[in-house]
């Protein structure tokens, strides 16, 4: 591994963070150290989510109270031994930052980026994702409605021949996710996520919606599958959120969609210790997909 900023790093070896007392969380005293700790904690279980694929940052240098800014390309203080992609966009490149190691969680912690938002593809193929998200979004507060539909959601991908996964986002819903074989690109995958989604809807229409436009959902869930998209991204499994409590996108087994007491904010960056105790729920995660059979299916459901 390269090091950088007269600085070796190795795996035994774990940046300093610079004002380690600094209050991210005001109203729950949680410092940058605190954060920091979490995601040396949380890093076994992390990383494999994370290897390879860019990354959005969402930070807050002033704590979650202060102004907080998405940050895509790398800049120029972050040292070299901190993995980077070089992406194309509309009117040049990207340069977005990898997390490989723990060392880069715990630097990224140090420079308050709070959550990582990873995305759907992988750096060596950015324009075919290897996974599928739908986004379950509420309209109000009451969480049955998002464990229904992700319990009718899951259903659904069976018939497809689709397994999934679940996970808190830490916010408000829940994402379910598809892994994928990568050999569509990002405008079929969004396309059959929308097909999918619209046959959901259809089965529960006064409850569930694919409309985009608030205005237009009144109080049905939104099933959002915008984020299957080039350069689009998701919050990554384990990662921090910048609401107070600070909870975390904490994935989840299917049985658990079944405790009346699950809501989005189940877990926070204080049951650390406890998300690595517990059995890995994604520990045997499917294989990836082809779209081909579950296209098949779908268009004989919805004939």
């Amino acid at each position: 591994m390269r090091s950088g900023a007269g600085e070796h790093v190795t795996a035994h070896r774990i940046p300093e963070i610079s004002r380690p007392e600094k209050v991210l969380f005001p109203d729950d005293g949680i410092t940058k150290a605190d954060l920091a700790g979490y995601y040396r904690t949380v890093a076994r279980r992390m990383l494999p989510h994370l290897r390879n694929r860019p990354l959005m940052l969402e930070r807050f240098p002033d704590g979650i109270g202060g102004h907080g800014f998405m940050q895509k390309d790398v800049p120029a203080s972050f040292p070299d031994w901190i993995h980077r992609a070089e992406l194309p966009k509309e009117d040049g490149t990207v340069t977005y930052p990898i997390a490989d190691d723990t060392a880069t969680l715990v630097h990224l912690a140090g420079q308050a980026s709070i959550t990582p938002h990873r995305f759907l593809s992988r750096a060596d193929r950015p324009h075919h994702p290897d996974r599928m998200v739908f986004d379950l979004d509420p309209s109000g507060d009451d969480f049955a409605p998002v464990r229904e539909a992700a319990l009718g959601l899951h259903g659904l991908l069976d018939e497809l021949e689709l397994p999934s996964l679940v996970m808190t986002t830490g916010s408000r819903g829940l994402h379910v996710v598809v892994a994928l074989d990568r050999r569509d690109d990002f405008d079929a995958v969004r396309t059959f996520a929308r097909a999918v989604a619209d046959a959901l809807a259809t089965r529960a229409p006064d409850r569930l919606t694919t409309e985009a436009r608030k205005k237009a959902r009144g109080d049905r869930l939104y099933l959002d599958v915008q984020r299957n998209a080039y350069a689009q991204t998701a919050v990554a499994p384990y990662a921090v959120r910048t609401r107070p409590g600070a909870p975390v996108a904490a994935p989840l087994a299917w049985a658990d969609i079944d405790d009346p007491a699950l809501d989005a904010r189940r877990w926070t960056l204080r049951d650390a210790d406890a998300l690595v105790d517990r059995e890995d729920p994604w520990h045997h995660p499917p294989r990836p997909r082809s779209l081909a059979r579950a296209r098949t299916l779908l268009d004989a459901l919805t004939a």
